[in-house]
């Protein structure tokens, strides 16, 4: 039987949801939630069960809840198909790339909470200091609103490319006025929508400078172990394994833009994973997969109850 090299991708902030942890409450998976309360000084089940919308908004409350169940997530995931223990590569999105670095074993998960409650702090202050926005462009290919952003650079205006998620979905970010300047422009040149996100800032732009000095510091505790399994960085969409490098990639990730439809290049055709698992909450990358590579079958194991085909071993 032919084997499959299979790929573990988690999504980042806005796939939370009230009362996500519900269905995962009688897994084996669900002692991680103790183990990252305490690791947090935080309640996260409470969190997880009982918080509203508005509450997990909250950037602090967003990137601890959806970090907590990947990783419950994951490790119902290993009980159920053994190969995904060690995988062909991970990657995540934006703050799933905390969780995709604990799957490959390169990021301890004590080490990665202490990391996203720094990232999440310093990233609210600068959000605090310098307001700004996001905006989903679709039905756009990415030079063409490139081209709008230009457009308002020309006329000293703060906006830039910040995830570069398929290629018909780009997100922007910058000052608030000109996300709304730069939307309109991508309008005029063909965009089928444009959707602004709720979000407390412009994340993966320069506005977040003031995020890295401080977030810097609580990089240079961590210990990042050589794992067993490559991680695909969301700066440059190339394949690392484990090493201090990744303490650079991860400082350089809060102003720079999230390369995904590229890093879904580099795990199916230069890694040559020949499947796609998006673990966690939602299913948006499920959906950047389908746009990007369709032809690379893609699951989604969101919910225990879940049922996968199995997955072929050597």
């Amino acid at each position: 039987m032919t084997s499959t090299r299979l790929a573990l991708t988690f999504p980042g902030q806005g796939a939370q949801r009230p009362g996500m942890g519900l269905p995962w409450t009688h897994t084996p998976g669900w002692s991680v939630v103790a183990e990252v309360s305490e690791a947090a000084g935080r309640d996260i089940e409470t969190l997880l069960l009982d918080a509203d919308t508005a509450t997990l908004r909250r950037t602090d409350n967003a990137q601890l809840t959806t970090f907590t169940l990947a990783l419950v997530a994951m490790t119902e995931l290993r009980r159920q198909h053994p190969l995904a223990t060690f995988p062909g590569a991970c990657a995540g999105h934006s703050l799933g790339e905390y969780s995709a670095l604990v799957a490959a074993g390169i990021l301890d998960p004590q080490d990665a909470v202490r990391l996203i409650m720094a990232r999440g702090d310093a990233m609210r202050t600068a959000c605090e200091r310098t307001e700004g926005t996001m905006a989903a462009v679709l039905g756009l290919d990415t030079d063409r609103v490139q081209q709008a952003v230009d457009e308002i650079h020309a006329t000293g205006g703060q906006v830039w490319l910040a995830n570069l998620n398929s290629p018909q979905q780009t997100v922007i970010a910058g000052r608030t006025a000109d996300v709304e300047r730069c939307s309109l422009a991508a309008q005029r040149a063909g965009a089928v929508k444009v959707v602004a996100l709720t979000v407390d800032g412009a994340f993966h732009t320069p506005l977040m400078a003031g995020a890295v000095e401080p977030f810097t510091a609580a990089l240079a505790t961590a210990r990042f172990m050589p794992g067993h399994s490559a991680v695909v960085a969301n700066v440059d969409a190339r394949a690392y394994r484990g090493g201090p490098h990744w303490a650079e990639l991860l400082r350089r990730q809060l102003t720079a833009p999230v390369r995904w439809s590229d890093t879904l290049h580099t795990l199916t055709a230069e890694l040559a994973c020949d499947r796609l698992m998006e673990i966690g909450p939602g299913r948006t990358l499920t959906g950047l997969a389908k746009a990007t590579v369709p032809r690379v079958p893609r699951d989604t194991f969101s919910d225990p109850r879940t049922s996968l085909a199995p997955t072929p071993a050597v």
